[in-house]
């Protein structure tokens, strides 16, 4: 049988039992016990496997490990190493990415939700020979809900800050063996308090959790933490010289999160895709983790699945929708003249060197465009190009078409605020359309231009090139609301970029836009006219009683534009 692709599936277990493709990334569990410090923290981007791989290390140490879960992985094949460690520990495993909330309270409800449910696993330390009697009460301190009947923790800030250092505590002496310890997404609480304003108290109770937990923690064997920023300068991590950060730019443990070019190759031809490798390596490849060049799983995962049901569909940008992009838009917001031209350079497949910073802090992150810069490169939007350059400099690249299409639909978006602000200058564009007044036009669009980033890639078609600058237009001209204007609507013999009716004036505007390529602008306006001519992209305008046409063939590239005009009147 046909294996399912596992579509949000983060439980190994339910990906070994329930018949789903796995791709094996068991030897992370091999180098992590032939080289681990007591405390791990693994920085990736969001939707790169950081889950999946933290649940399977806890079914691989936890006291009553299935061992059939690893069979055939490369795990397996260290008969010592499984022998001496897989099923051997108690295991405390929570995920910190839904503590999340519009304020602390809302916040702190959420963490100790999480420990109290990670706590309730271990129900049998109440009742435990192993611990006294003030023991068994500080677990059910940590297991205490309110009267309402719905499962609400209720903890003290000093039962809360020490909740994680507490349960080790009492797991070791019940177990007479120490634990293992794996925070998951542990930097999306601080991430969600920086936006909604309450960081420095999130940042205080973090710090209790952490210091207590994996500071001078003798229950402690070791910790696995993941996220996708490296959080220095908290000093949630303050004194703590038993930590191992592997961020993106670490060769060791690089081949573990996202997945490789021959998983991906192994992948197709099992679901008899060998003809979509291309496409989806242009899509979804081209980050660089350490030596490691690897696809993003989500993306590759859901594309394979929709290719399985529609083998003629094209890519989507899956990852775009998995979570917000506000990163870009502030990065739009804060960029300059010089850091636009290198924007510009990014999305034409170009590289900037940049020296990074991996030791952000989320209070930091939107102090300056240098630090912008090491946000995008640590969260995925951008992908080190060769080697390091200096000290801490890299090349940087946007890593694929899924990627540069965020940005040019963040960039899109961001023009349209920009040139919204000047209502004057808008009325003015507008109305040169109506009174055919070509030379303003042309003025005021590469004034447009010229202040916002211009998309020029020739990796891409043409087509695709004179879709941006279509879209600039047609963002311009919704300015006027009381305008009917409708983009690739069918009319005569073809599918025209721009239709607008005004319907009091009976006034109809048929625009099309080129981009030349290697010929003039002169040339891209005169063949835009005769397309104009040549397809009938009037006869929808004519159909509906507008009794004077105007013609516009518009040609850009980069920041400049030059537009012709024809007119056709009914009564002529």
């Amino acid at each position: 049988m046909t294996k399912k692709l596992p579509i949000g599936i983060e439980n190994f277990e339910t990906m070994r039992k329930e018949g789903f493709y796995y791709i094996d990334k068991t030897g992370l569990i091999r180098d992590l016990l032939k080289n681990w410090a007591q405390v791990n923290l693994f920085t990736r981007p969001r939707r790169f496997g950081k889950s999946l791989n933290m649940n399977m290390l806890k079914y691989f140490f936890e006291y009553g490990c299935d061992s059939s879960l690893f069979d055939g992985l490369a795990i397996g094949e260290e008969k010592g190493l499984c022998q001496e460690y897989m099923g051997k520990f108690p295991v405390i495993s929570i995920s910190l990415k839904d503590a999340d909330a519009m304020n602390y309270e809302g916040a702190r409800e959420m963490l100790c939700s999480i420990i109290g449910c990670e706590a309730l696993r271990f129900s049998f330390l109440s009742e435990s020979e192993q611990l006294s009697e003030l023991e068994k009460s500080q677990y059910k301190q940590l297991v205490q809900v309110d009267t309402s009947g719905a499962q609400h923790f209720i903890m003290s800030d000093g039962v809360l800050g020490s909740s994680l250092f507490t349960l080790t505590q009492l797991l070791r002496k019940h177990y007479g063996q120490k634990v293992i310890l794996l925070i998951d997404e542990y930097d999306v609480p601080l991430d969600k308090a920086q936006h909604f304003g309450y960081y420095d108290e999130m940042v205080a109770m973090i710090r209790k959790m952490f210091s207590h937990s994996l500071k001078t923690n003798d229950n402690l064997l070791f910790a696995v933490l993941t996220g996708c920023l490296r959080i220095a300068k908290e000093s949630i991590f303050t004194g703590l010289n038993n930590l191992k950060v592997l961020t993106i730019t670490d060769v060791r443990f690089d081949e573990y999160f996202g997945l490789l070019d021959w998983e991906v190759q192994e992948m197709l031809r099992f679901y008899g895709l060998e003809d979509k490798y291309e496409l989806i390596k242009e899509w979804y490849d081209g980050y660089r983790f350490g030596n490691s060049d690897v696809y993003c799983p989500w993306d590759v995962i859901n594309y394979v699945d929709l290719l399985r049901a529609d083998p003629s569909a094209s890519p989507k940008a899956y990852w775009i929708n998995s979570s917000g992009n506000d990163i870009i838009r502030r990065f739009l917001k804060m960029a300059k003249g010089g850091v636009r031209r290198e924007i510009e350079k990014l999305i034409e497949g170009g590289t900037v060197v940049k020296k990074l910073n991996e030791e952000l802090t989320y209070r930091d992150m939107y102090n300056s465009i240098d630090n912008l810069w090491s946000v995008l490169f640590t969260t995925g939007y951008l992908t080190k190009c060769g080697e390091e350059e200096g000290d801490r400099a890299y090349g940087l690249t946007i890593p694929n078409l899924e990627i540069r299409q965020i940005f040019i639909e963040q960039v899109m978006e961001w023009i349209q605020e920009e040139v919204r602000k000047d209502t004057p200058k808008l009325d003015e564009f507008c109305d040169a359309f109506l009174k055919g007044e070509t030379e303003t036009i042309e003025a005021l669009f590469t004034a447009f231009l010229k202040k916002t980033i211009s998309i020029r890639d020739t990796s891409v078609r043409k087509e695709k090139k004179e879709n941006f600058y279509h879209g600039v237009l047609l963002g311009l001209l919704s300015h006027r609301e009381e305008w009917d204007i409708r983009s690739n609507a069918e009319s005569g013999d073809g599918f025209s970029d721009i239709l607008i009716e005004i319907e009091d004036d009976e006034i109809g505007i048929v625009i099309e836009v080129k981009y030349p390529d290697k010929s003039s602008l002169e040339t891209g306006c005169r063949e835009a006219l005769e397309q104009i001519e040549k397809k009938g992209y009037e006869e929808r305008l004519l159909e509906d009683g507008m009794t004077a046409i105007l013609k516009y063939g518009i040609a850009c590239e980069r920041k400049r534009c030059m537009v012709r005009s024809c007119c056709q009147s009914l009564s002529q």
